[in-house]
Parts: C-alpha cells; structure tokens; sequence
C-alpha cells in the first residue's frame, strides 16, 4: 500500500512538473513570437523558413498520399453501409464532412508528429546534450527564442496548410471511388460536395489544427529541454514526445469535437 501511494505522489508530482514547464513555454514562446517583434526583437526568419520547408513542403507528398487512401476508406465503408439502404449519393457527404472536420486534421497531426515533433525533441535533446543550450544562454541568447520561437511560427502556418491539403486529398480519394463505382465526373462530385460542406465544418478543421500545432511543438520542444544524460536520454525524451503528443492531440480534438457537436445544436 505504501509502495502504491508512493508511486501516486510521484506520477502526480511528474505531471503537475510537466504541465508546469509547458505552461511556461507556451508564455514564453509566446511573448517572443508575438510582443517581442513589437518591442523590437526580430524574428529568425531565415530559421522559421527553413522549420516550414521541413515541416510543411517535405510532408506535402506523404500527407496526400495517406489522405487519398483514407479518402478512398471511408467511400468504400460507407458505400457498404449506405448501399443496404439505396443511400449510396450520400456517401460524398460521409466523405467530405469526415475529412474536413475530423480525419483530415486529426491524420495530419499525427503525420507531423511522427516527422516533426519527435526531431524537435531529438535536436533540442542533443543540443542540451552537448551543452549547447548553456552555450547559448552564456552568449546572452534566449534559447526559446533562438530554438522555440521559429519551430513555433512554422507549426503555426505549416498545419492548417498541411490540414488543407489533406483535406483536398481526402475530397479528391471519394472522388476516384465515386468515379470508378457510381459513374460521377469529377465536376459532379465537386458540386455535391460543396453542398454537402459548410463554412463552419472547414473552419473547425483549422482551429483543431491550430490547437494541434501549438500542442506538438510545446511538448516536442519541452521533452528537448528536459533531456537527462546521454544518447539514452534523448531517445527516452523523443518517444514521450511523440506518446505525449499523441494522446494530448487526440484529446484536444474530443473536446473541441464535443464543443463544435453542443455548439451546432444551441
């Protein structure tokens, strides 16, 4: 019993540390992407362009590829429930609606945590590794500034971009099944899909991806800073990244799912 107890304070102790630090990232990185340039401490742009390329334009052909195949998924399974009931027009809505506002976000998320998140934790790791964040700070340089910051500023742009092609790759996968399967053109596929969307389902795909961004870069970058020891130590931190990121990004969409769901009804 005691050993139980024990274990409980030292989980609750752990999380209570780690949201902790991450609600002081998020200020941080925050001042410093936002208040900082108006108080005239630039931006790294260079570094910001080069984090979009890497996180964004690199992730353009897996991103699609995965979306397209799910895209294609869904119109298969929703064509053999639909078609019990002579309902199979509806499974362009089926696709449409379930990309845009949740698989499109949601997959593309995962994709950038897996490519971009766990090297945030595995270059910032390697970095306090090897003493190169106290180099920094003995330079006088901020490293949520210098390291944060222009990871930061390219997650935010790159996701809902990222969302958005997956998004399309997705609309266009129902399209090749509605193709081939019901005979539709393309044209006639884009128009009842355009039916079937509202403006709020492609905007609730973008504020998850949004929330998403800012979630795995805090936590990417967060398990960087908290390396301990050597090579096993960044490996340690990189899979917490991605396993903490996962399930706080799976989270963060219930929620905001069970908020736009109550929210539509009122």
């Amino acid at each position: 019993m005691y050993s139980l107890f024990a274990l409980i304070g030292r989980r609750s102790l752990a999380m209570a540390g780690f949201l902790g630090g991450i609600s002081k990232m998020f200020y941080q990185s925050n001042y410093w992407t936002f208040v900082g340039p108006l108080r005239g401490k630039g931006l790294r742009w260079r570094a910001s362009i080069r984090q979009m390329v890497v996180i964004g334009f690199d992730a353009v052909p897996i991103v699609s590829l995965i979306s397209l195949f799910i895209g294609i998924i869904i119109a298969l399974q929703g064509a053999y429930a639909l078609r019990k009931f002579g309902a199979l027009n509806f499974v362009v809505d089926m696709v449409a609606v379930t990309i845009t506002r949740e698989l499109g976000p949601l997959l593309t998320a995962i994709i950038v945590i897996g490519r971009s998140g766990s090297s945030f934790a595995a270059e910032i790791g390697t970095m306090k590794v090897g003493e190169e964040v106290d180099a920094l700070e003995t330079m006088g340089l901020n490293p949520i500034r210098f390291l944060v910051v222009p990871r930061y500023l390219a997650m935010l742009i790159m996701l809902p971009c990222l969302t958005t092609v997956a998004d399309t790759a997705g609309v266009l996968g129902g399209a090749l099944f509605a193709f081939v399967n019901l005979g539709w053109s393309l044209q006639n596929y884009l128009l009842r899909t355009a039916d079937s969307l509202l403006m709020r389902d492609i905007v609730s795909g973008l504020i998850k991806s949004l929330v998403f961004a800012v979630i795995i870069t805090k936590i990417g970058c967060y398990e960087g800073f908290a390396v301990q020891g050597g090579a096993e130590g960044v490996g340690r931190s990189t899979t917490a990244s991605v396993v903490k990121s996962i399930f706080s990004v799976i989270a963060a969409d219930m929620i905001f799912t069970a908020i736009f769901y109550y929210g539509s009804e009122g």
